[in-house]
């Protein structure tokens, strides 16, 4: 998806003259790789690396909760960052981050090691992931070009666990977790150069010369009052935990079901190419549908493939079809997100308001994969596990429904 023209910082902006079509290209390419490497490729590491350590997958899994915890703490500081200072600094520092982390990652010999690294890890995708590239499309481009700009990313970003995935699964089978954690950290060091050379230094275009703090803090409360705010929250919330703990135990189930481990890796990587479709999809609805309606539709769809999926997951035609009912949802929050904050609220508090978001999504996306995994070792069935992900989706569906029938945003 490329804009039409380049969109450019106005004169006065601190002399940056980065183009859209270069910002998005870098973007897209570094959110691939960084969600690829720092996120997806857990899922396929996981048991082999727990049986490396002589634990269990619930222990590494809380590896992967701590991770997303640091997230958390972190979002609201660095949402006032990039709301002051811009992404440059965070994103490349970020993204060089996580290529040490990950060859550190491939050394660990013991299970607080792991904890440890993934505390990094969790920081330096806080940095460098989604939330930072999207505060920074939010203030480069002007309001008629941020759908747009956040779906170009979203579209080629949406490829990441359908190649990362396979990629990974074949390092582990060839060379083992190790040496595959050697390569992904080879891979993810060509974002550093793409933040450093394409990230604007500043923070805001022309909207910044147009505020004052008084009105920033009004801005901000009026926000926090307004309740489409916690019904958006409650409801992303709700949809992260859904996706959250299918996506890390995905495949899992499916070799528990009977399937081929390579099969398994290749069915979860539908999510990736799925994710771009729902996105599409939903962008074109937009034109005549309010992005509310149809993002509640597609939970509820969701949660019905969810439940659809322990029933006919034995299957090769049972588990595909399960997964692409689940899959055509699976990226359809990461836009919606953005494109609902920007519509509602005012832009120059955009990263601020986003970290506040974040901090419930960001807690459910820790708790969802230990709390699936620690229902699956107590019961011995992903049955309860996508039961609790339905209802998941309906709650998501039901709060996103609600937020939209508020039709009137606050004002400072």
């Amino acid at each position: 998806m490329a804009l039409s023209h380049a969109t450019r910082v106005p004169a006065g902006s601190g002399g940056n003259r980065v183009s859209g079509r270069r910002l998005l290209a870098a973007l897209a390419i570094t959110q691939t790789i960084g969600y690829g490497a720092l996120y997806y490729a857990f899922a396929v590491i996981l048991a082999p690396l727990a049986a490396d350590l002589h634990t269990t997958t619930t222990a590494v899994t809380g590896a992967l909760t701590v991770s997303v915890l640091t997230g958390a703490v972190l979002a609201v500081p660095i949402g006032r960052w990039l709301d002051r200072h811009g992404g440059h600094t965070l994103m490349t520092a970020g993204s060089a981050a996580g290529a040490a982390l990950l060859v550190a990652w491939s050394h660990v010999d013991s299970l607080w090691q792991l904890y440890a690294v993934l505390v990094g890890i969790g920081a330096a995708s806080a940095a460098s992931l989604y939330e930072a590239a999207f505060a920074v499309v939010i203030g480069w481009f002007t309001p008629e070009r941020r759908s747009t700009a956040v779906l170009a990313i979203t579209v080629v970003a949406g490829f990441a666990s359908t190649v990362f995935m396979p990629l990974t699964g074949y390092l582990v089978d060839r060379h083992g977790w190790r040496t595959a954690l050697l390569v992904l950290a080879a891979v993810q060091a060509v974002t550093v150069p793409l933040h450093a050379l394409t990230v604007p230094r500043t923070a805001r275009t022309r909207e910044r010369t147009q505020r004052t703090p008084t009105r920033d803090a009004g801005t901000l409360r009026a926000a926090l009052a307004d309740r489409a705010f916690w019904l958006l929250a409650a409801g992303f919330t709700a949809h992260t935990a859904a996706i959250t703990g299918l996506s890390v135990h995905l495949v899992a189930a499916l070799t528990a079901w009977g399937h081929p481990p390579a099969f398994a890796a290749t069915v979860a990587g539908l999510l990736g190419v799925l994710s771009v479709t729902g996105r599409l999809v939903t962008t074109g609805l937009q034109r005549r549908y309010r992005t509310t309606t149809i993002t509640a539709a597609i939970f509820a769809v969701q949660g019905a493939a969810a439940l659809a999926l322990p029933i006919v997951g034995a299957t090769i035609a049972g588990a595909i079809g399960a997964v692409i009912g689940f899959g055509i949802g699976f990226g359809v929050a990461t836009i919606a997100k953005p494109v609902l904050l920007a519509e509602r609220y005012d832009t120059h508090r955009y990263a601020t308001l986003a970290g506040i978001l974040v901090v419930p999504m960001t807690l459910a996306k820790a708790a969802a994969p230990l709390a699936a995994a620690a229902v699956h070792t107590s019961v011995g069935s992903y049955t309860p596990v996508l039961a609790a992900t339905a209802a998941c989706c309906a709650v998501a569906a039901a709060a996103i429904a609600a937020s939209g029938r508020l039709t009137t945003a606050p004002s400072a």
